[in-house]
């Protein structure tokens, strides 16, 4: 029997008012446990971000209190943060075979060993502990090998269903739990937790069996080459053009060293079959009939039109585009990359190629019905939307209101916000530290707001350097002021402009240093207020001003 939990407490630490990210804690009493580790790519403004983790310094400080991390399935908004959790925090992860092979790469990549285990989950694995025994799910998502998790306590059922649709023609081994959903909700959810990414789009999401028939068309009526992109992760669509490629006896070659690996992983553990005598190497391009060629490329960080942008501009090393070739666009943009994803279609019609972009991809997440009928098995006494930007979340809660979840048991949250359950009852019960660590290149955490204003003040104004050299001694200038602009104007046009600033910075300090002020902070404050004042007027621009002053 189940030791009675006194207070639950479910927060997310990412992956609510945001897409990725995701990192949701359910906290039974003293006991911690961890759902999903996963990073966000970089919004417009994250001026030279790499990627973006959920702040677990709240999780970092009760460590000894963390039973588990339990991860749902392998994407990179899932499990991306993994290597960087274990290296503050340990743990048992556990997760399926497939997604378990994906951390173990990521922590090679990163160059740790994991000192907790990773521990292999099935969907009807079960694992006791004190105040909960851990169940698991099979949902259909666009990787193989997703669950969703129950935490069963003395107050009912905590849901979270992980990404999911419900497929009726799911395309290979994938299928969906349904008897085993109803049973949960038969026995009591106390609440649940719900993907909420396709919210506001009506009816139900595409089966990937259609888009297996679409990709196969467009390879056997193209004439020349075809060149199909998709999601690094999006196992089941580069099955489907490796499929179709070997249907038309058509080679294959692959792009991308982040598909690679991917493959590589998929392969090794059977998610993956290489139809036999298909792939080719990147260079054995020239070796074969441009309409005996599928080329398969992702781009990085899980982006699918990295390489494709190159091609495209005829900057990629191997693989230009070219008048006749078929480009398949299997992915729907990610979110905040919509400019780039347009204008790259822009520069693949511009080469030449002919694009094929409608009916070769599906979501990977239910539509309304789909996230109606989760609610009407699981009949959940609470519900929290999560895994969605907030009009995500707000249309996910009017769904549930549709269904007979009334708004009081449903939960709006933010990053950071708790929601309390006692004896079955819950409220919100106040915030938890939260936020971003950003990364960028092997810095991790060490670029914050003050460093991403001044990328952005550069990039709006640009920057002034003055260099001026003193003799304390002398009280006089001994070289310079020297005037150096990046990004602000063009010099050789500015001449003017810029003399009359030299002309100021010389004033100051030589004013400065007649009146013995020789308190470098103070100097400096003098000429960026001046430069800055002077400069606003002639051009309304604010460039940073960065004075450089220097003693002999």
């Amino acid at each position: 029997m189940r030791t009675k939990v006194e207070k639950i407490r479910i927060f997310s630490l990412g992956g609510v008012g945001e897409i990725g990210k995701n990192m949701y804690i359910i906290e039974l009493d003293e006991d911690i446990f961890m759902v999903d580790a996963g990073l966000m790519f970089p919004e417009d403004e994250m001026l030279g971000i790499d990627k973006v983790i959920p702040d677990i310094s709240y999780l970092v400080e009760r460590k000894e209190q963390i039973k588990g991390i339990f991860l749902t399935h392998g994407h990179e908004e899932h499990i991306g943060a993994i290597a960087y959790v274990l290296k503050k925090i340990t743990a048992p992860v556990y997760g399926t075979k497939l997604t378990l092979g994906l951390v173990e790469e990521k922590l090679k990549e990163q160059g740790i060993s994991a000192s907790a285990p990773l521990i292999e989950i099935r969907s009807d694995s079960e694992i006791a502990f004190d105040k909960t025994i851990v169940t698991f799910f099979r949902t259909i998502h666009s990787i193989p090998d997703s669950v969703g998790i129950s935490f069963h306590t003395s107050q009912g059922a905590i849901v979270y269903t992980g990404d999911f649709k419900f497929d009726q023609t799911p395309y290979g081994a994938n299928y969906a739990d349904l008897g085993k959903m109803a049973q949960i909700g038969e026995k009591g959810v106390l609440c649940l937790l719900s993907d909420s990414t396709n919210a506001e789009k009506p009816g139900y999401t595409g089966s990937d069996m259609s888009v297996a028939e679409a990709i196969s068309d467009v390879v056997y009526n193209a004439r020349g080459r075809v060149i199909a992109a998709c999601y690094v992760s999006n196992i089941t669509r580069i099955q489907q053009v490796l499929n179709a490629a070997k249907k038309h006896g058509r080679k294959v070659a692959i792009v991308g060293k982040n598909i690679h690996k991917v493959m590589d992983v998929a392969v090794r553990l059977g998610y993956l079959q290489l139809p036999e005598k298909t792939i080719i190497s990147i260079h054995d391009l020239q070796q074969y009939e441009d309409r005996e060629l599928v080329i398969l490329t992702t781009g990085g960080r899980g982006e699918h039109m990295g390489a494709l942008v190159r091609m495209a501009k005829q900057t990629h090393k191997h693989v230009s585009i070219k008048e006749g070739d078929t480009v398949i666009v299997a992915a729907s943009p990610m979110p905040g990359h919509e400019l780039l994803h347009l204008k790259t279609m822009d520069a693949l019609y511009r080469a030449g190629a002919h694009v094929v972009y409608k009916n070769v991809h599906v979501s990977g997440h239910g539509c309304q019905e789909e996230l109606k009928l989760m609610l009407n098995l699981m009949k959940p006494s609470y519900f929290i939307p999560v895994h969605g930007e907030y009009r995500m979340q707000k249309a996910h809660a009017n769904l549930a209101k549709a269904v007979g979840i009334s708004e009081e048991r449903t939960f709006l949250i933010d990053k950071g916000e708790v929601v309390e359950f006692r004896n079955g009852q819950a409220r919100f019960g106040g915030k938890v530290p939260c936020g971003n660590i950003l990364i960028d290149g092997l810095g991790i955490g060490d670029v914050g707001n003050i460093v991403l204003r001044d990328r952005r003040l550069l990039s709006q104004d640009g920057i002034l350097i003055v260099v001026v050299t003193l003799s304390k001694e002398a009280k006089k200038i001994v070289a310079g002021p020297e005037i150096i602009s990046r990004g602000f104007v063009y010099v050789r046009e500015s001449e003017t402009l810029l003399d009359e600033a030299t002309k100021m910075v010389t004033n100051i300090v030589n004013k400065c240093l007649q009146d013995y002020v020789i308190e470098w902070s103070s100097l400096k404050m003098g000429m960026r207020e001046a430069l800055s004042q002077y400069l606003f007027e002639k051009t309304k621009r604010k460039p940073m001003i960065l004075p450089i002053i220097m003693e002999i």
